[in-house]
Parts: structure tokens; sequence; C-alpha cells
């Protein structure tokens, strides 16, 4: 009767409140859970909650049986500045300076639940915010062409992951998670893009209202114990393929094909001291195998005020945010005060995905965040249950255009006259903070 009730409460959780997601790593989370966060995120080769599987599968079966419930409190700061844009006539409204902050911070639920079919087999669910975007700009006139008073886009996606785990000795385990993702998504104020010449779908590009989808993939891991201080965990999560955006098929390439990216890493934890546990990952993400954000935007742009046929957006190599792939370096450190307080910290840095070319189309999803510190605790309390914490903040990192306006930007469509198209600089940072309960059953 428990575990029913359980199940019942995490698919509710699932479904009815999917939260915001906020992007740190790209379109990426930073971590997975409250523990992992206070250690940056490395958690592939660490087993402590029931949240786990969405770092590793196989920690799963070494968890035991387990209910945590979290929600992170999300705060970014994202700035676009267009400068430089002299198109005759306009008298310098294409260019800009402001941020695209919301009022509110965005709040994001993690739970999960992990059971024991026998000593070496756990069935576990657990959901997690796994990534998005968004952005809300004032009189982005390049985007909006004055037709609406603001401009910008929300993204919104969440990982649902029923997962089955199995120690094949007392060292070694293994697990599988059935990657069940839903995203939703809205745009409003492209209006200079949603016409013929820019997109294949023209009216399918912008206020279209809240579009949802759901996709499906796999997550496979391992995780081994070396020596008696030593363990090491790899694990691979699969692209996962989203069903089209319909409404927004002028606007993603393959006619509104936004999946979640393959990505894979390989952690270790090393147990240095009965008190000090030193975790290190490394995570790629392949956003190259998704072409709605891989594909450049600049190389659908001829001279004149069209785009080239076939590399329209929404086609299916239509352009995109000219995203790279990512390597993720995640360090953490773990310090047990007393048997009932651990303290945490950690520092993790990749390489921002956005090149200086690609800033136009990314004053959307200025991702370029590269830095992260984080700090965290656990405290026990007295009935064997705990209460976890963390606090992170992604340091200031900002993306100067260097060609990323299309010269067709430059050029009066009335008259033809053309001036320069200026450039577009990114900037973000951001702060979070999470609390989580969690108890053994």
């Amino acid at each position: 009767m428990i575990k029913n009730r359980l199940m019942a409460m995490a698919v509710t959780t699932a479904i009815v409140l999917p939260g915001a997601a906020m992007a740190t790593n790209g379109m990426f989370m930073m971590g997975n859970g409250t523990k992992s966060n206070g250690r940056a995120g490395a958690g592939i080769a660490i087993a402590d909650t029931a949240i786990s599987a969405a770092d590793n599968p196989a920690a799963m079966v070494n968890v035991g049986n387990r209910v945590d419930f979290g929600l992170q409190i999300f705060d970014p700061d994202r700035d676009a500045k267009i400068t430089g844009n002299t198109t005759p006539g306009m008298g310098g409204m294409l260019n800009y300076r402001g941020d695209a902050d919301e009022d509110d911070p965005f709040y994001i639920p993690e739970m999960g639940i992990n059971y024991m079919l026998s000593d070496d087999m756990s069935l576990g669910f657990t959901v997690v915010g796994t990534g998005g975007m968004n952005t809300n700009y004032d009189n982005l006139m390049m985007f909006s062409g004055g037709q609406y008073s603001t401009t910008g886009i929300n993204l919104e996606q969440v990982r649902m992951l029923p997962t089955l785990a199995y120690k094949i000795n007392d060292q070694h385990s293994v697990g599988v998670s059935l990657q069940v993702a839903y995203q939703q998504f809205s745009a409003w104020g492209l209006n200079n893009f949603d016409n013929p010449g820019f997109t294949s779908s023209p009216g399918k590009v912008t206020r279209k209202g809240r579009e949802d989808s759901w996709g499906f993939g796999l997550s496979a891991g391992w995780q081994g114990q070396l020596t008696d201080s030593l363990t090491l965990g790899v694990v691979y999560n699969s692209k996962i393929d989203m069903d089209e955006l319909d409404d927004y098929e002028g606007l993603f390439a393959e006619q509104g094909d936004l999946d979640v990216a393959e990505n894979y890493g390989i952690g270790l934890a090393f147990q240095a001291t009965d008190q000090l546990l030193l975790a290190f990952d490394v995570q790629q993400i392949n956003y190259s195998d998704v072409d709605s954000i891989s594909n450049d935007l600049q190389s659908g742009f001829m001279g004149g005020a069209m785009m080239m046929p076939g590399q329209q957006l929404g086609d299916n190599n239509g352009s995109g945010f000219g995203w790279d792939d990512m390597t993720v370096y995640k360090l953490g450190v773990e310090y047990q005060v007393n048997d009932a307080l651990t303290l945490r910290a950690g520092y993790s840095h990749s390489d921002q995905p956005i090149s200086k070319d690609q800033t136009l189309f990314n004053i959307l999803a200025p991702a370029v965040i590269e830095d992260h510190a984080t700090i965290g605790m656990t405290y026990e309390l007295p009935n064997g249950s705990e209460i976890s914490m963390f606090y992170m903040h992604a340091f200031e990192n900002e993306v100067k255009g260097s060609g990323s306006i299309p010269g067709m930007f430059g050029c009066n469509p009335n008259t033809g006259a053309c001036g320069a198209a200026g450039e577009a600089d990114i900037k973000m940072s951001q702060d979070a903070v999470g609390i989580a309960y969690g108890w053994n059953f």
C-alpha cells in the first residue's frame, strides 16, 4: 500500500509539476539532485539518494529503499546588446541594450523513489528537470519589427526515469533507465522571421502559445568499487527523440524537431579518509547531433533579404542556434563532520557552446555559462531522515559577437539602402539554492 501511494505521488509530480528548468551547461542542468548539486554536479560514481538514477542508473541498487523530494530556486541574469547598426532611415532603432530577466525566480522540483526487489535488484522512479531556457526582452526591434513590445522564448524539459538496477557482485552494479521526456515551448515577438524567405512555414514561428511534446530514450550505467577507497562509474544517455513541436515547425529545423542531446560521462569517487570523499566527473554533451540546436544561423543567409532554400528556418537542414559540443569537468568534495552533519563543495568548468559569429539568434538562448561554484550540506534528523541544501553561483560570462549579424539586417527593405548590420553581444550569470528531504524505509 505504501509503495503504491508513493508511486502515485511520483507520477503526479512528473506530469503536473514539471517546473521550469534552466540551462547551466548549454541546455543541461549543472547536476541532478540537491546532494549532487552541492558537489557541482559530480555524482556518476556515487549512490546517495533516489535521485541518483539521473546521474547513473547503476547507483540505484546501492541506494536501498529510499524516497527523496526537493525543490531548487533558480535565478538567472541574462543580458543582450546590439551595437553598431546603421540601417538607413531607422535612426539606430535596431540597436539594443537590455536584460531578459523575469521578476520572479524559477522553481524546479525533483523527486525519486527506490525499492529493493531483492538483495541484488532494485526498481526506481526518478523525476528531474533536464534543461531549458527562458528569455523575455522589451522592444527588441531586430526580432519583433516593432509589432509586439516583448520578445522571448520559454523552454522547459523534464525527464522521468523508471530504472532497473542489478548488483553483479559486492563490487559491481549495472542499471538501465527508460528516459521519458516531456517538454513545453513557447515563443513570441519573432515577427521579422515569420515570413516567406526566412522560414519554410510562415505563421508557425512565433505567438502560437504553449506547445508540448513527449520523447523517449535509454540510459545505461555501471558502477564498480575498484578498491576499498576508489569507485568508478560510467553512464551513457542516448539522444531523446522528441515528437515535433508542430505549432513551431517554422522555427526549429526538421519541421519543429527539438530533441534532447546525447550525453555520456565517467566519474570517480575517492574515499581519502573516513570523513573525506573526493569526486570527479567528466561529461560530454553532443549538441551536434541535434540539427535545430547545432546548425549555424549564418550559413542560411545570402547577401540579400532571403535565406537559401533548404536552409530556411524549419527546413530539414534549417538554420539553428549554432551550438558546439561541450565537455564539462566537475570536481566535488564531501566531508562528514560528525554522524549527523555532512558538508559539500564543488567547482565545474566547461567551454560554453556559442561561438562569436552565432550570437544573434542566441540572444534568445544566451547559454554562455562556463564556471560554477557550489556549497552544500546534509543534516540527519533524530528519526533518521535527512535535510539537504545547496547554493550555486554561476560566474558571469560574456560572448561578444563578431560577424554575428548578417548584412541583410543593415538594409532598409523599403528603400534598399544599406548600412552596417552591427554586432550582438550576450551575457549571463546565475544563482540557485535548493533544499531536499529524504529518508530510507
